[in-house]
């Protein structure tokens, strides 16, 4: 059977707890028994966080294999009872530095080489490998940021192209849902 991904994204502003609502949702999936992992991406140009501050970026958690991950991965490792690997990471500066060195290593055979497909590809094998390896019934994967990034294209654009290529897919978009007391509803 086919890992499922669950694509968590949210909209408006950042910081509504994208993260937490990932790992809830994979607490929820595992116990009802299923194998679960989870997978986030950075869309920022940094290969990884290990050299942001974290008064703009959080804290930074460290894998046991040496991984400078968002702190996002911490909260599915606590909650989740595992322990992740860095390549559970995937950021906007790690999908870029690979296409160009497979570039540079003349792998495209003197293609142009694009966003679309290259990037994306890039994007999809790496999310495909984490299923690959540990066979989970389920993949979250949390998109950082706001969808209307345009840091976030490439990926949306990835998983869109695994939902038309047939792999079970769905989102779940967390949004800010004001409350205005004016209206008296």
């Amino acid at each position: 059977m086919p890992s499922k991904f669950i694509i968590v994204t949210g909209g408006v502003v950042s910081g509504l707890g994208k993260g937490i609502t990932t790992a809830s949702i994979g607490v929820l999936l595992k116990s009802r028994g299923f194998k679960v992992t989870a997978i986030k991406i950075d869309p920022y140009v940094n290969v990884d966080a290990g050299t942001l501050r974290p008064t703009e970026h959080g804290e930074v958690w460290v894998t046991d294999d040496g991984g400078e991950i968002d702190q996002d991965l911490g909260h599915y490792e606590r909650f989740l009872d595992l322990t992740i690997p860095k390549d559970h990471n995937i950021t906007t500066g790690q999908v870029y530095k690979a296409v160009i060195e497979r570039e540079r290593r003349g792998e495209y055979l003197g293609k142009t080489v694009q966003i679309i497909p290259h990037v994306t590809d890039e994007i999809k094998r790496r999310i495909l490998l984490v299923a690959e390896r540990e066979k989970p019934d389920f993949i979250l994967v949390e998109i950082g940021g706001v969808s209307g990034d345009y840091e976030n294209i490439p990926f949306l654009e990835a998983v869109r192209q695994m939902k038309l290529e047939g792999h079970p897919l769905i989102f779940v978009h967390v949004t800010y849902m004001p409350i205005l007391r004016s209206l008296g509803e």
